[in-house]
Order: C-alpha cells, then sequence, then structure tokens
C-alpha cells in the first residue's frame, strides 16, 4: 500500500484532527504518542499515514532544536512524499514558545526538501488567508482578523500580527515568499507563481487560501513536487484536508467517507484546563443540563505542600459522582485566562489526577479540554496510540485508545481545542442529544 503522509503535531488536539480527517477519508492512519518502532508500526497493519502527537507548541526553541531533529527523521524513514509539521490554524506561536520559524529551520536541516509549503487557511475550520492575512471564525461565527479574535488574548502566545510573514520573521531569517489568491486559479497558474517565488531563492512559501478551491490547486501542486522530491510542510490541517481532495482526483482514494456510529455513554468525565470564551461556555451549558461542575484551583493544584491533599480531595469528590452513572467536569478556569497557570505544569498535575480516576473508577470516555493542557496530560497516562472512532464535531473526533501495556479495558479520549465546538459539546462527547434539540 503506497505511503502517503507522516505527521509531527505541535499539539495533541491538532493531532487527532488530522487523524480524523484522514481516517473519515478511507486513509489507514494512527497516531502516536512517540516515534513508534518497527514492531508498533507493524502492529497496525496497513498503514498509509501515521502521525506523532507533540507538544512543541509550548516549547521554547531550545528544546525544539533539542528534540524535533530525531522525530522529523523518524517520520522520513517512513518515505512518504509529504512529512507535515501540524500547526493550528490560528497560526499561534512566538520567539519564545512554540516558534514555527525554528520548527521549519530544523525541517530544512533534517530533511533538505526543495522549499517549504505553509498553508494555514483551513476552510472546513473557517479559517483564511487573504493576501498574505489571516482571519478566522470567533465562536459567536463571526469572522475576525486574528489580531481581533480571543487568540490575541492566548494566555501563553497572543496571536496580535495578521500578516504571517511578518509574525514568521520575528521567529527566523529564512527569506519567505507568498503566492496570492488570484494566482491560484489555475494549475498552471498557481505553477507558474511557485517556480517565480523559487527563482528568488525563497526557502519557504506561503500560499493565500481563501476557498477550497484555492486550497485544492494549491494542494494539487504539492502533491505534484512532492513525488518529485519529497516536501516538508508547514501547515494547518487545511493541507490535510487538500490534499483528501487531491487524491481523490487523482484516483487515489475511493470517494466513500465513513461516518460510523458510536454508542451513548454514562458517566462521562470533562476535564479542561482551557481558558477559552467557547470551553467556558460549554461548561457553563454543562452546569445547567445534568452535570456536576467542579472547580480545580490552580493555586491549590499546584502548591508544593498541600497539592497532594488537595488533589485528593477532588478525586474523592469525582469517584462519588462517576461511580453513581452521573456525569462531571473538573475545570480551572471559566470566563478568565489566568496565564501563570498555562502549560505543563497544570497539565502533567491534570493528567496524573486522570490516571487516578482511571484506577479507582470504570469510567470508559474522558474529555480533555484545552490544546496545551491536553498536550501534557495525555502523556501521563501510559498510551502508545490513538486510533479514530467516529467523528462529534468538526476537529474534536472520538479516539479509541491503545495502550502501551495491552490493556484490554476499552478506553475512548475526546482532544478538544479551547476554541472548538458548540455551547452543547459535551452532549455530543457523551452521545446523546442534549434536551433542547430532542423532538418533543
Amino acid at each position: 500500500m503506497l505511503p502517503l503522509y507522516t505527521f509531527y503535531g505541535d499539539d495533541f488536539t491538532g493531532s487527532t484532527d488530522v487523524l480524523e480527517q484522514l481516517a473519515a477519508n478511507g486513509v489507514q492512519s494512527t497516531l502516536f504518542l512517540a516515534p513508534p518502532t518497527a514492531p508498533q508500526l507493524d502492529s497496525f497493519p496497513g498503514l498509509q499515514a501515521f502521525g506523532i502527537a507533540g507538544d512543541s507548541r509550548s516549547r521554547p526553541p531550545a528544546w525544539m532544536s533539542r528534540y524535533l531533529p530525531s522525530l522529523f527523521a523518524s517520520l522520513r524513514s517512513f518515505h512518504a512524499p509529504i512529512i507535515h509539521y501540524k500547526v493550528c490554524s490560528t497560526f499561534d506561536s512566538s520567539p519564545k514558545h512554540g516558534s514555527i520559524g525554528r520548527a521549519i529551520e530544523l525541517g530544512i536541516e533534517v530533511l533538505h526538501p526543495r522549499f517549504v509549503p505553509i498553508v494555514v487557511g483551513s476552510p472546513h475550520l473557517r479559517r483564511f488567508v487573504f493576501e498574505g492575512r489571516l482571519f478566522a471564525s470567533a465562536p459567536d461565527g463571526t469572522i475576525h482578523r486574528i489580531d481581533r479574535h480571543p487568540m490575541s488574548r492566548h494566555p501563553v502566545t497572543p496571536m496580535r500580527e495578521p500578516d504571517l510573514r511578518r509574525h514568521l520573521q520575528k521567529q527566523t531569517t529564512l527569506s519567505i515568499g507568498h503566492i496570492s489568491h488570484a494566482e491560484l486559479h489555475t494549475n498552471a497558474s498557481t505553477a507558474e507563481a511557485l517556480e517565480r517565488e523559487l527563482s528568488v531563492g525563497v526557502r519557504a512559501v506561503l500560499f493565500d487560501t481563501i476557498d477550497s478551491h484555492s486550497l485544492v490547486n494549491t494542494t494539487d501542486q504539492l502533491w505534484r513536487s512532492a513525488l518529485e522530491q519529497p516536501l516538508f510542510c508547514a501547515a494547518s490541517s487545511g493541507l490535510t484536508a487538500g490534499l483528501i481532495s487531491t487524491w481523490r482526483k487523482q484516483g487515489i482514494l475511493q470517494t466513500q467517507i465513513f461516518s460510523p456510529t458510536f454508542d451513548s455513554v454514562s458517566p462521562l468525565l470533562v476535564i479542561s484546563g482551557s481558558c477559552s470564551v467557547a470551553t467556558s461556555r460549554q461548561i457553563d451549558w454543562a452546569s445547567r443540563n445534568g452535570f456536576h461542575t467542579i472547580h480545580a484551583d490552580p493555586t491549590k493544584l499546584l502548591d508544593r505542600f498541600r497539592g497532594e491533599r488537595y488533589r485528593d480531595s477532588l478525586i474523592h469528590r469525582l469517584t462519588t459522582i462517576l461511580d453513581r452513572g452521573e456525569d462531571a467536569v473538573l475545570y480551572t478556569s471559566l470566563f478568565s485566562s489566568p496565564s501563570e497557570f498555562a502549560g505543563e505544569a497544570l497539565g502533567t498535575t491534570l493528567g496524573l489526577t486522570l490516571c487516578r480516576l482511571l484506577a479507582t473508577t470504570s469510567i470508559s470516555r474522558v474529555v480533555l479540554c484545552g490544546g496545551d493542557t491536553s498536550s501534557h496530560a495525555v502523556q501521563q497516562l501510559g498510551i502508545l496510540a490513538l486510533t479514530w472512532k467516529a467523528s462529534l464535531q468538526t476537529g474534536a473526533p472520538l479516539c479509541q485508545v491503545h495502550f502501551h501495556d495491552c490493556q484490554t479495558r476499552p478506553f475512548e479520549l475526546v482532544l478538544k481545542g479551547g476554541q472548538v465546538g458548540t455551547e452543547d459539546f459535551f452532549a455530543a462527547a457523551k452521545g446523546v442529544k442534549p434536551a433542547s434539540s430532542r423532538a418533543t
């Protein structure tokens, strides 16, 4: 079976978004939590694509320089035409945290591509690039330029520069070209524009993406280039969506799209370290619709001396609720952005809390909210890999967990980015229709 694609996700929620797109469209795919060994790859027969879920979005450039080269090399060993460094479609990054510029530099050093495509627009997520500037849908559905979007207030990597080349030039000295939407009407015009940019010596090229047509013209060209010489791409899941359309046009994929059903579950556990308005609204909805909502004070959770006793009390409360078969939400923030509690320490603590709950309860489905939080929390669970099970809402699929120790206990996980999902998302994750939408 032809290898098509490998990727490294700079956070876990975005990684499952790519996994969902691939698997739902018939690409045999697995998401690993570390570079897989040959026997681990063989344990998922027929793979056409695989990814490694990472947390570089919250890491400094020094960490990236130490760890990303070996990760990129492990992706290269699959011999796929496309190696994708997957970033969020809001492109949030900075010179100090999650530097996309540094990731591109490392990809060039390790993989030696002819050029690095930068494809950020994701029409399926309502994220668009026009004249090199990024626009994104907010939770209320309104399209904002990114510096006027809620992501401009992200606690770690606020996105305050809409011009993506200018944003990247704070992170790298590499020359970055640009192909505008006006040059993406046909395959011929796209190819001509690309050759023009490369002829002046640029090392990376940003592509406008204003709709699915401009996206697929871009990925048609990139796939042709990748078959001649493998490409390293720095891109959102928009690249994945475009490539799937390209593969369908070329007969590599069947036209079938998979939409499996899944069972409802009770109880459902939600753990949230997200500071986003969207997640806060989802927690508020849950509190009004039968979920027990418990606030976990980050100050107390991370206290060196009293944190363990505080965590024990939370676990006891949650165990009591879950053993009664009732749904619960454990959250650290509601309509606020405490930046001092974002990132690794909080995510790790929440992951260890979840480990204890897995040991003391029979829960079989969990939702983790927050990109950075999920990335660090999941790494505490002893998971080898995730495979796609079903779609819930765009960008937050239901995944089957495969443990390192070959546990047979069925366990499903949803990793939800802060900005993802409707107000009643937790009802979708539970597998039921919310009361407000049930037929009377």
